[in-house]
């Protein structure tokens, strides 16, 4: 592809060897001296083959029109047109004039030809550039990442998997490269190795709670105590339904206010609220909550709802570990909520330890299966995690992390859970009190293909609740989700290409553990 280029300077003969230079390296220059033959000479080429420039370099101080005027006049007719100022005017009035019109460049003569070319690169063909380069660099990776895949065999080899794989998936989606088909497979490829990996661990973590990696009932003893015990002051942010790759997005957003140490946790199972939020406000697993403190616990056949006792399970975590602190609790499910909740935060700092749920990313999630407005925004990955960005950026979430930022305390950010998009479905046969998520079931008279799933024919090894003798439960791995045969043509249409969780797959288990200090405090 030839680019086109038009120079504007009133000393233009003087820059014939830049020219030369330019078109040999493939570019198409045309050369005006005053900002009113350049004005015609953009009307033209629009009128005559409905494009312009690709870029105009442009000088400042020239008879008639001068730099700037023209500038103002150009970016009317090509609003989205790099212009690049190349002059002799080192004036920092003219150089912020120009900044605040938004040109790409500003250089000053005299230039060399290699920095023209540079501005150009960066300017025209930086998509292109990135796009080769980040296909390049992935393609060298991947053999080496296929190999930690099949040889990952901990639980830190795994993270280390998830956190290469997720930031390619950052990477190329921000080009227009054809590798991110190569990348879905190799993530399908880990997912299922993953899945293997849980299948041979853990019930061995259950039943040896000492030898188990950090996961949802473990939050508040290795990471929320040890700061209360050097005397910090803790905001703990429970994003419901966060992923790993949300968390990088939300990163570029904050990181210019807080010191991050950034980590990975593995949430238990089913992952989902029920089970894995209430794991960590108790610090037990869900049978040792039903059984210590049935008041608090709620069964999955209840239309009771499942995480109302939030608040009084840290209570009881806290007296169980005769602790002291003081504390609060926030449950924010909109924006107007948090715009309450952030003046609040300096009087809050009175407490040892405040907790805040906030719940759009799952709400989002369930909008996008019920919704075909939802589903079509957040069409793929990339579009899901551009609203949850979006959202990070313009809610005032934002300045709920800004506030923080401001004072003098630690924020642990963290969720319960992730979520797949799901695509495979996998038959299930359950009577009318099986379970409605997709990702996991429970019940006595389950009938499906073990082979398809992981079951867990005695719940109470698993540290989870048996509502009868011969309760099962069955999890979803990699992107499958339970279909029933009954409609099951209409069943998978509806569900399928949707976000879902309470299953096996790195997405849902392997969730972000974040500690935040402010830059500024």
């Amino acid at each position: 592809m030839k680019y086109k280029l038009l120079w504007v300077d009133d000393e233009i003969e003087l820059l014939k060897a830049h020219i030369l230079f330019l078109e040999k390296k493939g570019y198409e220059v045309e050369t005006v001296t005053n900002g009113y033959d350049a004005l015609d000479e953009i009307e033209n080429s629009i009128s005559q083959d409905g494009k312009s420039y690709d870029l105009i370099l442009l000088d400042e101080n020239m008879p008639g029109l001068s730099g700037l005027e023209t500038l103002t006049r150009v970016k009317e007719l090509l609003p989205a047109t790099p212009v690049v100022m190349v002059t002799k005017s080192e004036e920092e009035h003219i150089m912020e004039q120009a900044i605040g019109a938004k040109i790409a460049d500003y250089l000053i003569k005299p230039v060399n030809p290699t920095q023209i070319l540079l501005t150009l690169k960066k300017n025209i063909q930086q998509k292109e550039i990135v796009t080769e380069h980040t296909q390049t660099n992935y393609q060298q990776d991947f053999s080496r990442l296929g190999m930690q895949i099949n040889d990952a065999s901990s639980i830190e080899e795994w993270k280390e998997v998830y956190r290469k794989l997720t930031y390619w998936e950052l990477q190329l989606s921000e080009t227009e490269s054809g590798m991110q088909e190569m990348l879905a497979m190799q993530r399908r490829e880990a997912n299922a190795e993953f899945a293997k990996f849980i299948r041979g661990n853990y019930m061995h973590w259950m039943e040896k709670p000492e030898e188990r990696p950090v996961m949802s009932p473990d939050i508040f003893k290795r990471t929320i105590f040890p700061l209360l015990d050097r005397g910090e002051k803790v905001f703990l942010i429970v994003i419901d339904n966060f992923r790993f790759d949300q968390w990088r997005m939300l990163l570029g957003e904050i990181a210019d206010s807080f010191t991050v140490e950034e980590n990975l946790y593995l949430s238990i199972l089913p992952t989902a609220t029920q089970y894995a939020r209430n794991a960590i406000f108790s610090g037990l697993m869900p049978n040792d909550i039903a059984r210590m403190f049935p008041s608090l616990w709620v069964d999955e056949d209840s239309e009771e709802g499942k995480n109302l006792n939030e608040e009084p399970l840290i209570k009881t975590q806290l007296e169980r570990y005769r602790r002291r602190n003081t504390f609060s609790y926030h449950k924010i499910n909109h924006s107007g909520a948090v715009e309450k909740f952030v003046p609040q935060i300096p009087s809050l700092q009175k407490n040892d330890l405040n907790v805040v749920v906030i719940n759009f990313i799952d709400m989002l999630s369930h909008a996008r299966t019920e919704s075909l407005m939802v589903r079509e925004l957040a069409s793929n990955e990339a579009a899901y995690r551009s609203i949850t960005q979006s959202w990070l950026r313009h809610s005032a979430v934002s300045e709920l992390f800004r506030t923080l930022a401001a004072q003098d305390c630690t924020v642990v950010l963290t969720t319960d859970h992730g979520s797949i998009r799901c695509y495979n479905p996998v038959k299930v046969i359950g009577d009318r009190n099986t379970n409605t998520n997709l990702r996991y079931k429970l019940g006595k008279n389950l009938s499906y293909n073990p082979k398809e799933v992981f079951e867990i024919k005695d719940p109470r090894r698993a540290g989870l609740p048996s509502p009868n003798l011969s309760t099962t439960y069955i999890f979803a791995t990699q992107d499958g989700f339970f279909a029933y045969p009954n409609n099951y043509n209409y069943y998978v249409q509806y569900y399928k290409d949707t976000f879902q969780h309470g299953g096996i797959s790195m997405e849902e288990m392997l969730i972000p553990l974040i500690t935040l200090r402010g830059k500024r405090r």
